[in-house]
């Protein structure tokens, strides 16, 4: 039976994995005592003595982490930032081409950010094929639930946004969106950037809704950016996308609607596009959790042992 580690099981992620795992019967999850679960000695034996071992953890702390790992044989998913665009890391996202076969060789693989994995299923599928300029300057935007913020946004919107606090002024900012990252240095813009080809990071936006899990990330082109059609996108991603969790879709919710909660609780995710001759949008909606955090490190666990990649997923 295989063991696994989740270093940093407290915060949003490393919880939402350990309740996966849990239904799990073919893996042994590894636990530390809550009194020596910060001690490095005993995180350094939990993280060698395991043969996947999760880091949850806030970047500094992953990098330290993983230089705690000197078993050849134990593979590390960090589900943090710090080792998206470094070397020696494999980036898991399995549906881009070739990366399945590496990741399943892979012993150090770097997770990918919620809003990142909705960008780069939209648009390195159109840069690979040539239908977007590797020089091109786009724009996005993407409506995240609120619990990609962490355990306490999540407290804070619970408490405003509950029964009976809605009316209240006080929380009218938590009712609407709440776009962020204004400054334009989101932490996710160099993994977009480099995992596309492209020479030029995005203008993106970020905005928090009042909802507690679910994620669309929208790319908004110009029909002289595109060196194609809407339909020649459409091919593209059908062709592209054949298996694991990511498929595409010509349908949205009825009248005309896209909801950003539309694929909550699950783990797969769809692109879809739409528009005319003269402007275009490419819409990616998945759940922030699902295959934005948890259920993508789960995939990336699966493929690592060589397992189902989708087993223990809501699809």
């Amino acid at each position: 039976m295989k063991k696994v580690f989740i270093d940093g099981s407290a915060g949003t992620t490393g919880l939402r994995i350990r309740e996966r795992l849990a239904e799990r019967r073919d893996l042994e999850v590894v636990t530390l005592p809550e009194e020596v679960r910060k001690d490095p000695a005993a995180r350094r034996d939990a993280l060698n003595s395991s043969d996947i071992a999760f880091l949850c953890l806030p970047d500094a702390a992953a990098i330290e982490a993983a230089g705690m790992v000197e078993n050849p044989a134990t593979v590390v998913i960090d589900t943090s930032t710090a080792h998206r665009t470094a070397d020696g890391w494999e980036y898991g996202f399995p549906e881009l081409k070739g990366r399945r076969e590496r990741i399943a060789k892979a012993k150090r693989i770097a997770n990918p950010g919620c809003h990142a994995t909705g960008f780069i299923s939209l648009v390195e599928p159109l840069v690979g094929s040539g239908l977007i300029a590797r020089g091109a300057e786009l724009c996005a935007f993407s409506l995240t639930g609120y619990s990609g913020g962490g355990k306490k946004m999540i407290a804070d919107y619970d408490a405003r946004i509950g029964a009976g606090s809605v009316g209240a002024l006080g929380n009218a900012p938590y009712l609407g969106g709440r776009q962020y990252a204004l400054a334009q240095r989101h932490k996710h813009l160099p993994e977009m950037s480099k995992i596309c080809g492209l020479s030029n990071a995005p203008v993106f936006s970020p905005v928090v809704v009042p909802h507690l899990s679910g994620m669309e990330v929208t790319v908004q082109l110009h029909a002289d950016q595109l060196k194609g059609s809407v339909a020649d996108v459409r091919e593209c991603y059908r062709a592209y996308y054949t298996g694991g969790l990511v498929r595409f879709t010509e349908a949205d919710d009825g009248d005309g609607f896209l909801s950003s909660a539309g694929l909550s609780g699950r783990d797969g995710l769809e692109v879809s596009a739409w528009g005319g001759e003269e402007r275009i949008i490419l819409v990616s909606r998945f759940d922030n959790l699902g295959k934005g955090a948890s259920g993508a490190a789960i995939q990336n666990m699966n493929i690592a042992l060589g397992c189902d990649e989708t087993e223990g997923l809501v699809k």
